[in-house]
């Protein structure tokens, strides 16, 4: 299921979506804070361009929402368990902590899952003329 050639393995491991081996991000950790924004032009593999138009990303920012959710439900649970009351004030600080942590994993899994609805794997793509740069 999280082999080559599925789009969870492009996403989980932050890979080109056409080859699954060039890496998406400068910095392909997922919780590492170093230049986690900086997004590579193109696969260095395939030549797969990351951005095929300017703004293409902004529909991510509806994925980043939804993963925004979970870390933040997370806490609010806990906070349920152990605190017994939920205030106002706790749930923002819930938020704020939740996008403080993870915020890098978001931001590139957000991208990730974005770039994979649109674009699908091919097995040949590292191997053709394109991607051998003739």
């Amino acid at each position: 299921m999280l082999g080559k050639g599925s789009k969870l393995y492009s996403i989980a491991k932050l890979k080109c979506p056409r080859c699954h081996e060039g890496d998406l991000f400068e910095n392909n950790s997922l919780l590492s804070w170093s230049r986690f924004s900086q997004m590579k032009d193109h696969c260095s593999v395939c030549q797969q361009v990351y951005e095929p138009e300017p703004g293409y990303y902004y529909g991510a920012m509806y994925v980043s929402y939804g993963l925004t959710t979970a870390p933040t439900l997370a806490f609010v649970v806990l906070m349920m368990l152990y605190s017994g009351e939920v205030t106002l004030w706790s749930l923002m600080a819930a938020l704020v902590l939740s996008l403080v942590l993870f915020l890098p994993a978001i931001f590139k899994l957000s991208r990730a899952i974005w770039i994979n609805i649109f674009i699908s794997y091919n097995p040949t793509a590292a191997s053709s003329p394109q991607a051998r740069g003739h």
